[in-house]
């Protein structure tokens, strides 16, 4: 794996832990209440689809488990399209996409300082 791949691979986690953070032991209202949490978790989504848009395709191929299309994807929703961002989409991202790509990226992120 290049280097500059572990570095992005480590901002998706990264990125991904403070998102869950976030919303541990707060609810949907909670979320709908705070516009800084949705404004927070917003621009967490959008540094993990822009750092997995810089993961190179030989490490994608290699990891076919990690849904990397729909992460950038979701990137290219949140940045050009901003207006249209779902909450309801959002939500379900951070709650239920982010804890299973925390999982698979878990094994194939060095540990810092490596």
């Amino acid at each position: 794996m290049e280097k500059d791949d572990s570095v992005y691979l480590g901002h998706m986690l990264d990125c991904a832990f403070k998102a869950v953070g976030k919303v541990h032991g707060r609810t949907r209202a909670d979320f709908d209440a705070d516009e800084n949490l949705r404004l927070a978790l917003t621009h967490l989504v959008q540094v993990i689809g822009e750092a997995a848009r810089r993961v190179s395709e030989a490490t994608r191929a290699a990891h076919p488990q990690i849904p990397w299309h729909a992460i950038v994807g979701m990137r290219h929703k949140v940045v050009h399209d901003y207006l249209e961002v779902s909450e309801d989409i959002l939500w379900e991202v951070v709650t239920r996409s982010l804890p299973e790509l925390i999982r698979l990226l878990s094994p194939i992120v060095p540990p810092e300082g490596v």
